[in-house]
């Protein structure tokens, strides 16, 4: 339990009810703008009220982190979830999410890593599972029966499925080429019930065969900011980086900053600490582009790419 929260908005000057207000009037533009996940407490006084969690008086993180998402839907019309990467949620558990927030409220979510990841980490999280092949990589029916048919009552709140994969050593895949193989049997077998997107983090990908795979298939390129990617500026200037009707962005990281660093500087997110303009004037790029071309745009900031996402986001959605 929390007993040092700011009672005040970070950088004075932030405005939540304009903020609001804009970012619902570019979503009836079909340009969707939100924050990676939502259960910040540096949030509160900013997104968030505090008087609206507490407990006999106390602040209660409990309370908040259980109801704080109907808050953050009165200024965010999209959220991205990033807990489905870990997990294969179970229907009651998506009832319960859902049933916490608006039915306005869209959401990108991102596919469980066992469908993305192709061999476990060596990590304690993975168990005996580390360094083992994942049977379920890029498994079209494991995917369709434990993710889509779980969240099949919800899919019309989903913008889009986001399929992050991590980097892959030349073990993994010798190249692109045999990657994109890959890639394109998995993406051809899925069902057309929701949109996808790719994310992937080896920049010598960025070629031709994987942007034709995705546009033989439909899907989005995910332009991502992140350690060792290029700028999402670069990645818009790439030919063919639109394969689909539809963007998405993840603005996550500074490049050549670690996750690590960026949570050990940043936390607790109340306000921004290092303004990053080339990721800025990038998805301000992207916004125009959507709205000219009459495209729908699901854009999605980190905590960690400034310190604050929601300041970040104010300064993009003008």
């Amino acid at each position: 339990m929390s007993t040092d929260l700011p009672l005040f908005a970070p950088e004075g000057g932030f405005d939540r009810e304009r903020l609001a207000s804009r970012l619902k009037t570019l979503a009836q533009e079909n340009v969707w703008i939100g924050t990676s996940s939502w259960k910040y407490e540096g949030w509160i006084g900013q997104i968030y009220t505090r008087d609206r969690y507490l407990t006999r008086g106390r602040f209660s993180t409990k309370r908040f982190e259980q109801t704080c998402l109907a808050e953050y839907a009165e200024v965010f019309p999209a959220v991205c979830g990033d807990f489905s990467f870990y997990q294969f949620p179970t229907p009651d558990y998506w009832s319960r999410l859902f049933q916490s927030g608006p039915d306005s409220l869209r959401w990108a979510l991102k596919a469980p890593e066992e469908i993305t990841v192709k061999r476990f980490p060596t990590h304690a999280r993975y168990g005996a599972r580390g360094g083992t092949e994942n049977e379920s990589f890029l498994d079209a029916k494991v995917f369709e029966r434990l993710f889509l048919d779980s969240i099949g009552p919800y899919l019309d709140r989903v913008l889009v499925v986001i399929f992050e994969f991590g980097t892959f050593s030349k073990q993994s895949y010798p190249g692109v080429a045999e990657f994109a193989g890959d890639l394109h049997r998995f993406l051809s077998g899925l069902p057309k019930t929701t949109r996808y997107a790719v994310e992937i983090r080896n920049p010598e990908y960025l070629t031709e065969e994987y942007f034709d795979c995705l546009r033989d298939c439909g899907v989005a390129h995910t332009f991502n900011a992140w350690t060792r990617m290029p700028e999402i500026g670069v990645q818009m200037r790439i030919p063919g980086a639109y394969p689909a009707g539809f963007t998405v962005a993840r603005a996550l990281l500074r490049r050549g900053r670690t996750y690590e660093k960026a949570v050990a500087e940043f936390s607790p997110y109340s306000q921004i600490q290092e303004p990053n303009e080339p990721v800025r004037e990038a998805l301000r790029g992207l916004i125009s582009r959507a709205r000219e071309r009459h495209e729908p745009s699901y854009l999605f900031v980190n905590n960690r790419l400034e310190g604050n996402a929601p300041g970040t986001i104010e300064s993009i959605a003008g």
